[in-house]
C-alpha cells in the first residue's frame, strides 16, 4: 500500500478523535482574524453564533446533536468562503435542573438534605458536582465534531458572566425597569421557588368537579358553586355572578358564608362570570388563580393565601392548618358533607398545571418576588422584528413571536433556589435597600455595617438572556465585542423562541443598542419514525452516543441535516443512519479508485488544463460530468442562502451517489483503457472527486477530511500536482467551490449524454425483465437517425455499461427491414433491436409493445386536446412550444412502436 493509498475499509472510530486532535491542534476552529492577535484587519467580515448554551451536567441528547450539527454546518460553510469565523461555546449553570440533580445525589449518598447542609457548603458541593461532571457534554459536543473555539469557553457563573449579570440587573433597576413586590405567580410545591409561565406544562387529566351551596348570611338561601379545588375555598374573599344573570341577580351585595370557617364574604356581580358555565356563579379565590387575581384588583377585594411553601395550609385555614393540600381537600369535603353544604361531585376532564422540572402540580400563589417591567424592552424587539433588522426563518414563527410579545406579562426574575447569580440587592436592619454592581461595605441610605443579601437567586433565563455579547466581555469593550459584536445568525429549536431568543433579543436591544444577531434560524423536534414524540415512557429514545459507536458521527450528522427543514419536526430511525453509513462508505470506496488511479501515473510535467470551455480532449463523459458539478454548485449556493441545507445536502448525495459513482466512475474505467483518454479521465476524477469532497465537508467533516488529505497527497506526488498546487494543508480550510456562470456547451453536452443514459437504462430494464445474465454479452442493432455519429462515438461506452458485445454492434442512420425475433426498445429518436431469441416469449414481447403504444397514444391524446383549447392562446409561447414539442416525440415513438409491432 503506498502512502496515500486509502485502506481497505473506513474505521471511523480511529479516525474520528485523531482528525478531530489535527484541526485543534492546527488552530483551525480559531477565526483567522482575531483582533488580539498582531496583523488583525477589522475590514475582514466575521460570522459568529454563539452556541446555544447545554445545562452544565447534562448529557449528550438528539436535540444537541441536531443543534450542534446545524451551527457547525454553517460554521464550517462560512470558513470555507473566507468568513473570519467565531462559533463561541460554553455552557449554561442550568440553576433548578442542577440544584434538583445535587440534591438527589446528596440524599442518595449522603442522606443529607440541602437544608441540612446548609447554603454555603451546599453551593460548594455544586460547584464540586459541576467541576466533577461539567467537562462531560463538552467533550459529547466535540466528539460530534463541533469546529467551536475551545480557547473562548464560557460558563454562565464565570466570573466575567456574572459581572455581566450584576451590571444588567443594575442598571434595569435604576431605570425603573426592576420592581420588588407581592403578586400572583406559579409555585412550585416540590422545588419550592417559583416557575415562570413559561415553565408551566399543561396536560389533559381527568378530575373531579365538586358542587356545594355558599349559605347566604341570616338565611336558608344559598348559591350553588362548583370547584375542582375544594381546599381554596379557605381562601375565598367572595362569590361572583354575572350582573344580568336572573337566577342571581337578586343576591348582589348580599353576604355569605365560606363553609366551615364561617368568614363572610360579599356577593358581587362582575361580566367575567359565565352564565352556561358550571352553575353560572363563582368563587373568588385571588389568592390561589390568576382569573380571581383579576376579578380581586377591580373589586378592591381581600387577598388571602391559604398554602404555605410546601403546599401545607397554613394559619389562614382554621381547623385544616398543617394539613397537605390534597389531604385537606378530603377532610374539608368530608367535613361540608356532614354539615349538609354538599350538592355532588363528578367526574371532570380539565387541564392541570405541571411543573417542567419536577412535575408536581403548580400553585398559583401570592408571593413577593422580583419583576422586570417588560412592556417597553418587548415593543423593541417587536420592531426589530417588524422592521427587518432580525429576520426569523422559518417566517411563519415571526407571527407567533409577535402574539407572544404583544400579550406578554412582566416577567418574574426570582427563583427561590441556591444555585445560580445571587439577586445584587442587600438590606441593613432598618429595611433599608442596596442595590450594587459590587458587594457594599454599608448600606447607601444609613451607612450601616449591618447587611444581608437577598436570599433568591435570578432566573436561568435571565443570565443567559445576555449570553450573545456577555460571553465577548461585555459590559467592556474588549476587542472581541467591538469586533465580533453583533453576532450573525441564532441557532436553535422553535420550542425555546420565548425562553431565550425574544429574551436575548429584549436584553441585546436594552443593553448594547443593536439586536444581537441578525437572523433566527429554528430547527425542530426529533421524533420517532413513527412521529411520535420520543420519550423514556415508549422506549424510543435514540442516544446518539449509542448511534455514533455504531455507525460513526458522520452518518448521524448527515441524517439529521439531511432529514430536517427549517421549523419542521423530523422522524429519525437507526436504519436512516445505517444507510448513511453506507453512503460514508460508498465516498471511501470511491476515493480508494481515484486515488489509486493517481497514483498510476508517474511523475512528468502536464500542461495545465483550463477550466472554462471545455477542450477537445474532454470525452462527453467528462463534459457532462463537469456540467452536471457546475450546476450542482449553482443549486447548493441557492439553497444555503435560502437555509434549505437538507434540500441541498440530498441533492449532493444523489448527485455523488448516482452522476459521479454509478455513471462516471464506471465510464471512466473504460475511458483509462485508452491511452489517449486516460489521463484527462484522472483529472477529471480528481476534479469533481476534489470539489464533492469540499461541497460534504460541512455535513460529514470526518470522511471528507480523511479522504481529502489523501486526494491532496496523491496529486501532489503525481504529474498532476499542478491541480492542487493552491490546495491548504487541510479540507476545514480549503476554499468553498463558488458558482459559475453557464459557459453555453453544458446543454448539447448534457442532453446527448442523457440519450446515452436512457438507452442504457432501457437495454438493461429489458435484460432484467427477460433475466439475461449480467455476464451475457448480447449483440444489438440500432436505428439511430440524426443521432447516429453520437452512438457510433459513445458505442464503447453502451457496449460496456449496457452489457453488449462490442463487436456484434451495429449501428445505422435507418434500417430497411426490422430484424425479426428481436426485442424491440424506442428511445426517443433511437430505435434499438435486441436479439434474444430463444431467452424471450414472444407473445411477451407483443404485450410489451402493445402496453407502451397504448401510453404513447393516452399523452397523444391529452396533448392534442390540451392544445386545440384555449391554453395555446393564453399560455407563454415557450410554454406552448415545449408541449408541442412533446406532441411530436410521443408521435414519433408511436410511429415506430407500431412499425415494430408489424
Amino acid at each position: 500500500m503506498t502512502e496515500h493509498e486509502l485502506p481497505k475499509a473506513y474505521d471511523f472510530k480511529s479516525t474520528e478523535s485523531r482528525i478531530y486532535a489535527m484541526w485543534e491542534a492546527g488552530g483551525y476552529f480559531k477565526p483567522r482574524n482575531d483582533p488580539n492577535k498582531p496583523g488583525f484587519d477589522s475590514n475582514v467580515k466575521p460570522f459568529v453564533i454563539s452556541i446555544p448554551p447545554p445545562n452544565v451536567t447534562g448529557e449528550l441528547h438528539l436535540g444537541h446533536a441536531m443543534f450542534v450539527s446545524v451551527e457547525d454546518l454553517m460554521i464550517r460553510y462560512h470558513r470555507m468562503k473566507g468568513f473570519s469565523t467565531l462559533w463561541v461555546p460554553g455552557s449554561d449553570h442550568a440553576g433548578i435542573a442542577t440544584q434538583l440533580m445535587v440534591e438527589r445525589h446528596l440524599l442518595k449518598a449522603e442522606e443529607v438534605t440541602r437544608e441540612e447542609l446548609g447554603r454555603e457548603e451546599f453551593v460548594k458541593r455544586t460547584w464540586d458536582w459541576k467541576h466533577k461532571y461539567g467537562g462531560i457534554i463538552t467533550e459529547q459536543i466535540r466528539r460530534l465534531g463541533a469546529s467551536c473555539d475551545w480557547e473562548r469557553e464560557r460558563f454562565t457563573l464565570d466570573d466575567g458572566l456574572s459581572r455581566a449579570v450584576r451590571e444588567a440587573f443594575v442598571r434595569l433597576y435604576e431605570k425603573g425597569l426592576i420592581y420588588r413586590g407581592p403578586r400572583l405567580i406559579n409555585w412550585s410545591p416540590g422545588l419550592k421557588t417559583a416557575v415562570s409561565d413559561l415553565e408551566v406544562e399543561y396536560s389533559e387529566e381527568e378530575a373531579a368537579l365538586y358542587y356545594f351551596k355558599y349559605m347566604l348570611k341570616d338565611s336558608n338561601e344559598y348559591i350553588p358553586v362548583a370547584t375542582i379545588r375544594p381546599e381554596t375555598i379557605l381562601g375565598d374573599t367572595a362569590v361572583a355572578v354575572h350582573p344580568e344573570d336572573d337566577r342571581y341577580k337578586k343576591y348582589i351585595g348580599k353576604t355569605a358564608i365560606v363553609p366551615i370557617i364561617g368568614r363572610e364574604i360579599p356577593v358581587i356581580a362582575d361580566e367575567y362570570v359565565s352564565m352556561e358555565f358550571g352553575t353560572g356563579a363563582l368563587k373568588i379565590t385571588p389568592g390561589h388563580d390568576p382569573n380571581d387575581y383579576a376579578i380581586a384588583q377591580r373589586h378592591n377585594l381581600p387577598i388571602i393565601s391559604v398554602l404555605d411553601e410546601a403546599a401545607k395550609i397554613n394559619e389562614n385555614g382554621g381547623p385544616y392548618q398543617g394539613q397537605d393540600r390534597f389531604e385537606a381537600r378530603k377532610n374539608l369535603w368530608a367535613d361540608m358533607q356532614a354539615a349538609g353544604l354538599v350538592i355532588k361531585t363528578q367526574p371532570y376532564t380539565t387541564t392541570i398545571p405541571r411543573s417542567q422540572r419536577g412535575g408536581e402540580i403548580v400553585e398559583p400563589m401570592i408571593s413577593t418576588q422580583w419583576f422586570v417591567k417588560i412592556e417597553p424592552l418587548a415593543k423593541a424587539a417587536l420592531e426589530a422584528v417588524k422592521d427587518g433588522r432580525i429576520k426569523i426563518v422559518p417566517e411563519r414563527f415571526e407571527k407567533v413571536y409577535y402574539n407572544w410579545l404583544e400579550n406578554i406579562k412582566d416577567w418574574c426574575i426570582s427563583r427561590q433556589l441556591w444555585w445560580g447569580h445571587r439577586i445584587p440587592v442587600w438590606y441593613c436592619a432598618d429595611g433599608h435597600m442596596t442595590v450594587a454592581r459590587a458587594d457594599p461595605t454599608e448600606c447607601a441610605t444609613c451607612r450601616s455595617k449591618d447587611l444581608t443579601q437577598d436570599e433568591d437567586v435570578l432566573d436561568t433565563w435571565f443570565s443567559s438572556g445576555l449570553w450573545p455579547f456577555s460571553t465577548l466581555g461585555w459590559p467592556d469593550k474588549t476587542p472581541d465585542y467591538k469586533y465580533f459584536y453583533p453576532t450573525s445568525y441564532m441557532e436553535t429549536g422553535y420550542d425555546i423562541l420565548f425562553f431565550w431568543v425574544a429574551r436575548m433579543i429584549m436584553m441585546g436591544l436594552e443593553f448594547t443598542g443593536e439586536a444581537p444577531f441578525h437572523t433566527v434560524y429554528l430547527h425542530g423536534l426529533i421524533r420517532d419514525e413513527h412521529g411520535r414524540k420520543m420519550s423514556k415512557t415508549y422506549g424510543n429514545v435514540i442516544d446518539p452516543l449509542i448511534v455514533m459507536n455504531d455507525f460513526g458521527t458522520d452518518a448521524l450528522r448527515f441524517t439529521l441535516l439531511v432529514g430536517s427543514t427549517p421549523g419542521n419536526d423530523m422522524n429519525l430511525s437507526v436504519k436512516k443512519v445505517e444507510s448513511n453509513r453506507n453512503f460514508a462508505n460508498k465516498l471511501w470506496n470511491a476515493g480508494r479508485f481515484v486515488i489509486n488511479s493517481i497514483s498510476g501515473i508517474r511523475n512528468q510535467e502536464l500542461e495545465p488544463n483550463p477550466q472554462s470551455l471545455i477542450p477537445d480532449s474532454y470525452t462527453l463523459a467528462d463534459s457532462w460530468i463537469w456540467a452536471r458539478l457546475q450546476q450542482l454548485i449553482r443549486d447548493v449556493e441557492r439553497l444555503f442562502q435560502n437555509f434549505q441545507y437538507g434540500e441541498a445536502g440530498r441533492q449532493i448525495y444523489e448527485f455523488f451517489w448516482s452522476d459521479f459513482a454509478d455513471w462516471y466512475v464506471e465510464i471512466a474505467k473504460e475511458q483509462m483503457k485508452n491511452e489517449e483518454t486516460r489521463e484527462q479521465t484522472i483529472k477529471t476524477l480528481a476534479r469533481v472527486f476534489d470539489i464533492s469532497l469540499r461541497l460534504l465537508h460541512p455535513f460529514t467533516p470526518f470522511v471528507t477530511e480523511e479522504i481529502w488529505g489523501h486526494l491532496r497527497g496523491s496529486i501532489l506526488e503525481s504529474r498532476l500536482s499542478n491541480l492542487a498546487a493552491d490546495w491548504p494543508e487541510a479540507l476545514i480550510i480549503a476554499k468553498w467551490p463558488e458558482p459559475r456562470e453557464v459557459e453555453g456547451w453544458e446543454e448539447a453536452k448534457t442532453a446527448d449524454f442523457m440519450l446515452i443514459q436512457e438507452i442504457v437504462r432501457a437495454i438493461r430494464n429489458l435484460r432484467a425483465e427477460k433475466s439475461v445474465a449480467p455476464s451475457k454479452r448480447i449483440a444489438a442493432t440500432f436505428a439511430a437517425g440524426d443521432k447516429t455519429d453520437l452512438l457510433k462515438e459513445q458505442a464503447a461506452t453502451i457496449a460496456s455499461l449496457a452489457g453488449l458485445d462490442h463487436s456484434l454492434l451495429s449501428i445505422r442512420e435507418s434500417l430497411k427491414k426490422k430484424p425479426t425475433d428481436s426485442a424491440a426498445l424506442v428511445i426517443g429518436p433511437v430505435e434499438i433491436f435486441l436479439p434474444l431469441a430463444g431467452m424471450i416469449d414472444l407473445a411477451d414481447e407483443k404485450s410489451r409493445l402493445e402496453k407502451e403504444l397504448a401510453e404513447a397514444q393516452s399523452h397523444i391524446e391529452r396533448l392534442e386536446r390540451l392544445l386545440a383549447s384555449d391554453f395555446a392562446g393564453k399560455a407563454p409561447a415557450p410554454v406552448v412550444a415545449k408541449e408541442r414539442e412533446k406532441l411530436a416525440g410521443y408521435k414519433e415513438t408511436a410511429e415506430k412502436l407500431r412499425a415494430q409491432l408489424k
